[in-house]
């Protein structure tokens, strides 16, 4: 690519809007271009790179036995509504009406089509086992739109789904996948994590995430370094250091609580640890008001809660709702509450707490599990530091993530709701068991900037970068610079070698900025001794470049 006739723009400032390192890179150095909150257009630099993440996957994909389909973004919203999924999606799907008012959907994800094209192929054990894939834009109304690419309402995703009589077979098909997958993120030079997560929206028997370490992720893991158990923080079992407590139980008393309507208030007027304190959460579940009783220095945990209560959404309660209840805000306890109580295990095992009293300006001291009732206990909080790891005990350790890719055994759950079976040896119908696999290719990008770049701009891997090599030259109004990097650019181009020809009228300054801005991994200066046959050599993240022959760089790059 020859720049001066080229469409090629670089920002000289930081990317309004953007708060993310990524973003603001992709923006700045024009690969994206924002059109509305959580929509982007994928400019020529970005789209190569795209092509380039999309090549490494296909690669492995084929190479496991997959293959490749192409299936509509427009869908009769018939399918989700089979599935039973509509509801899950809720809000986050986009639903529109065609010209005969049936009711569509911009496809969120594709297992109910896989499913459906599954069933024109499968009718006995022997057509199994296979798996089919694609390359497709993705659309959700996300409810918060945020850090460029990783959080956005369109995208592209590589998404798979394998087909198996057993589970068995399954095992084997989710094997070749997490293998593909694996070799896919190492190639593309990712430092990542796999963890078990939540099956969420996507049901089925086993989730794992793939996710690329970042202090900007959205999702917190949980990780020993001793034995390797990793999670992300949404499935991952509340282990405490301290598991008993051995004080004795005393007899509880209202205490008065002026104006403390937080936890923290409360433990700081009444001189206490939290440790010792038990929090109200009033939530509005699936239209249902719940309060929920954890641990003050606990977080609730909003995954494990939807699980436990086999629920589709959870809010913060209103009024409205909180009067249909003796329930004080501020105030909330779980001693004589008119309402659904959910109590996490720590309460249970703790001694001589304070809670609300359900009296304006008035709480109780010396609570113990005796006094309080409930409707439902489980495990719903979010571990934290200083807990344990659930396997060997040792301290857990805590990292960001991006999640770049997911592994899901579906199970049956989607054949069964398709109808989808088969004829087994027997010519006994069976359901079909399902895998799914996804990777997001924005989010991988944006991953890779987040882990590669400096202050000068990205830093682009060699088999990631939209180019090999950039060829600058410092004076474009003298004719033996012009005519060496032309000819550089043609032999590079001819070899195979990917490159760019900054053969714009700007100064030098701009020239090298742009360069490092853009990330390419090598860069060729042609300025005053090209005339001797000497260039400048510089790889993009080496501190000084190097006085190299025209053949020596041409070795080089080859």
């Amino acid at each position: 690519m020859k720049l001066k006739n080229a469409y090629f723009y670089t920002l000289r400032e930081d990317a309004r809007d953007e708060d993310s390192v990524s973003g603001n890179l992709l923006v700045k150095a024009g690969y994206i271009k924002k059109t509305s909150a959580g929509v982007y257009m994928m400019l020529p630099l970005g789209l190569r790179v795209q092509n380039k993440v999309e090549d490494i996957i296909r690669k492995h994909m084929n190479e496991a036995g997959a293959q490749e389909v192409k299936m509509p973004a427009l869908i009769a919203a018939e399918y989700y509504e089979d599935s039973g999924r509509m509801k899950g999606f809720g809000p986050s799907i986009f639903k529109l009406k065609d010209r005969n008012n049936k009711d569509m959907v911009l496809g969120p994800t594709h297992e109910e089509l896989f499913a459906y094209a599954a069933k024109s192929h499968i009718h006995s054990y022997k057509n199994m086992p296979f798996n089919l894939y694609q390359f497709q834009t993705k659309y959700r109304d996300e409810p918060r739109a945020r850090f460029g690419l990783v959080r956005v309402k369109e995208f592209v995703m590589k998404d798979a789904y394998s087909f198996d009589a057993d589970e068995k077979g399954l095992d084997e098909s989710y094997r070749k996948m997490f293998e593909a997958y694996k070799k896919s993120f190492d190639e593309m030079g990712i430092n990542y994590r796999i963890v078990k997560a939540d099956t969420g929206v996507m049901g089925g028997l086993l989730s794992e995430e793939f996710q690329a370490i970042a202090p900007l992720g959205e999702d917190t893991l949980v990780y020993c370094d001793d034995c390797g158990y990793s999670s992300n923080l949404e499935v991952g079992k509340v282990v405490r250091a301290s598991k008993t407590y051995t004080e004795e139980p005393k007899e509880k008393n209202l205490v008065e609580t002026p104006h403390c309507e937080t936890i923290e208030d409360v433990a700081k007027y009444l001189k206490m640890d939290m440790k010792d304190t038990v929090k109200a959460l009033l939530m509005n579940v699936d239209g249902e008001f719940v309060v929920f009783f954890i641990n003050g220095e606990r977080e609730l945990n909003e995954s494990k809660v939807l699980k436990l209560l086999s629920a589709s959404e959870i809010n913060f309660a209103d009024d409205e709702l909180i009067a249909t209840s003796n329930a004080v805000p501020g105030y909330c306890g779980p001693i004589g509450l008119n309402c659904k109580v959910v109590v996490d295990e720590e309460v249970l095992e703790m001694r001589n707490f304070c809670c609300g009293a359900n009296q304006k300006g008035y709480h109780y001291i010396n609570a113990n599990p005796g006094d309080i009732s409930y409707d439902v206990v489980g495990d719903i909080t979010n571990t934290k530091d200083g807990d344990l790891c659930p396997v060997c005990g040792r301290p857990l350790k805590f990292t960001k993530g991006i999640e770049i890719g997911n592994t899901f055994k579906l199970g049956t759950k989607y054949s069964k709701a398709m109808g989808l079976q088969y004829a087994d040896v027997e010519n006994k119908l069976q359901d079909v068991w399902m895998g799914s696999y996804g990777i997001g290719l924005g989010r991988t990008m944006a991953a890779i900037v987040e882990q590669s770049h400096d202050d000068k701009g990205i830093i682009w891997p060699e088999n990631i970068a939209p180019y090999k090599a950039i060829i600058l030259i410092m004076s474009t109004k003298d004719e033996t610079q012009c005519r060496i990097a032309n000819e550089l650019y043609d032999t590079l181009t001819s070899s195979g070698i990917e490159c760019i020809l900054d053969d714009r009228d700007e100064r030098p300054g701009v020239k090298f900025n742009d360069s490092d801005l853009i990330g390419i991994p090598y860069r060729v200066t042609v300025g005053k001794k090209a005339a001797d046959g000497i260039l400048e050599f510089k790889k993009r993240d080496a501190q000084d470049p190097e006085e190299l022959s025209i053949e020596e760089v041409i070795n080089r790059l080859k």
